[in-house]
């Protein structure tokens, strides 16, 4: 299944897309939140789609969508888990990941406008693999991580460099601005991606390709990373886990390219779609 949500911004509904046509499922009368993982969600709601084949309403193109899923207990991110990454920014590659967590305050849909933060000078990129947690994960072994797994989706960790690196601290105060978590357009589960570790990713800025990679190159691959991260926090049905980018960050480019107000980023990931991003100047309420 794919799975999205639509609407106004903080009153989004429900759907899915069945054969690139997308339609509604507010009858099925739950969010996809951690409640609608944790008890057994997705199988229900292929039950409900069964039951109304041909009933549902479809859905306008015109329609904005949100994040797929609602506000998730945490967004946990990787860095630096590929290694042509680590090499453009002049890291050493990792021993074990590099855990940091992204503000759930962030989240925002595959085509809302990113909003430069105040005082912003060095807002980046990154497209990255985001993967969905489907239940309870706490001390889990690698051989049964992917059980955990409720699907994937397309997320792109917007990043401020000088916030992240230059401000003293961890890296979470350059990652959890507003409208840095663009998640979708749509979560895939786990059926509808035959190689979830064999996947073209890529970004643009402006029309130009900057980033060109594949989850094939992967430091750490997902069953590893759900289990290591499960041995130091429990992970809830509904979080994510964004498990990195290849290179060709703004950051890495010499000189470092940073984006500006007007820039256009698009992003996309094979059998995940693809996403839309205007860069906006912080301007307050």
């Amino acid at each position: 299944m794919k799975l999205i949500r639509y609407g106004a911004a903080g009153n989004e509904k429900t759907g899915v897309i069945i054969n690139d046509v997308k339609y509604d499922t507010s009858a099925f009368g739950e969010d996809y939140n951690e409640a609608f993982f944790e008890n057994d969600g997705l199988n229900r709601l292929r039950q409900f789609i069964n039951e109304n084949e041909g009933k549902l309403t479809k859905i306008a193109d015109s329609e904005r969508l949100g994040s797929p899923f609602a506000r998730p207990s945490k967004i946990v991110c990787i860095g630096l888990n590929y290694k042509d990454h680590a090499e453009e920014t002049n890291a050493p590659l990792p021993k074990e990941p590099i855990l940091f967590l992204k503000s759930t305050t962030a989240l925002v849909g595959p085509n809302d406008d990113i909003v430069i933060p105040k005082n912003s000078v060095k807002t980046d990129w990154e497209v990255e693999l985001a993967v969905v947690i489907g239940k309870k994960a706490s001390y889990i072994e690698e051989s049964e991580a992917m059980d955990y797994v409720a699907g994937y989706c397309l997320h792109n960790d917007v990043s401020e460099r000088e916030f992240q690196l230059e401000r003293n601290g961890t890296w979470d105060k350059g990652k959890g601005c507003d409208t840095f978590a663009p998640v979708g357009p749509f979560l895939a589960t786990t059926d509808e991606i035959e190689d979830v570790h064999n996947l073209r990713l890529w970004l643009s800025l402006n029309g130009k390709i900057v980033q060109d990679g594949s989850t094939s190159n992967l430091i750490f691959n997902i069953p590893y990373l759900v289990a290591y991260i499960s041995q130091f926090m429990t992970l809830l049905p509904g979080d994510v886990i964004s498990t990195g980018t290849p290179a060709g960050v703004g950051l890495g480019m010499k000189p470092p390219l940073y984006l500006k107000p007007g820039d256009i980023v698009e992003l996309g990931i094979e059998g995940l779609g693809e996403a839309k991003q205007v860069l906006k100047a912080y301007a307050k309420d």
